[in-house]
């Protein structure tokens, strides 16, 4: 049987980061996905979006709390879990959350305030292995002010471009 989630998305909101009692960090964060659709009766693009809660565990709570902010850009893999717990009027709820095994920072370096490219961070929890990446891309190396720059053409034929 398979239990899996893979999700692309914005945090909404700063992690809450804690860490409990026997010492171990934990970290939840509210992951936004955007799915759009064209409605072809009003001939209009449409957005849905849902609201997903992420718990990280040790490393990857760790990794969650240097470097991800609100509107932080973010791979997550993990498994649907659901918990049940009693509000104020002793009723009995549910709450549907992931569990990250793996997470990815993505975007810029400046979006997520990750300062080593290539940073993985690798934990263990439960069995499985958490993973966290931040990734450096090319628009973030610096250019040297005394390097002649060579002004690039604008393409005049769109069949031209390289892609």
């Amino acid at each position: 049987m398979v239990n899996k989630v893979i999700l692309v998305g914005n945090v909404g909101m700063d992690p809450e980061v804690r860490t409990i009692e026997s010492g171990a960090k934990v970290a939840r964060i509210r992951l936004a996905t955007t799915e759009r659709m064209f409605d072809r009766q009003s001939n209009e693009t449409k957005e849905h979006t849902e609201w997903h809660t992420i718990t990280l565990w040790r490393g990857l709570a760790d990794i969650v709390d240097k470097y991800v902010r609100k509107g932080s850009q973010i791979y997550v893999e993990g498994r649907l879990r659901t918990r049940e717990w009693m509000d104020k009027e002793n009723n009995k709820r549910y709450t549907t959350e992931i569990l990250a095994d793996t997470m990815n920072l993505l975007g810029r370096r400046g979006d997520n305030s990750a300062s080593d490219s290539g940073n993985t961070q690798t934990s263990n929890y439960g069995g499985a292995q958490q993973t966290a990446t931040s990734y450096a891309t090319p628009q973030q190396t610096p250019v040297a002010l005394s390097q002649p720059q060579t002004p690039v053409a604008p393409a005049d034929d769109p069949d031209d471009l390289p892609f």
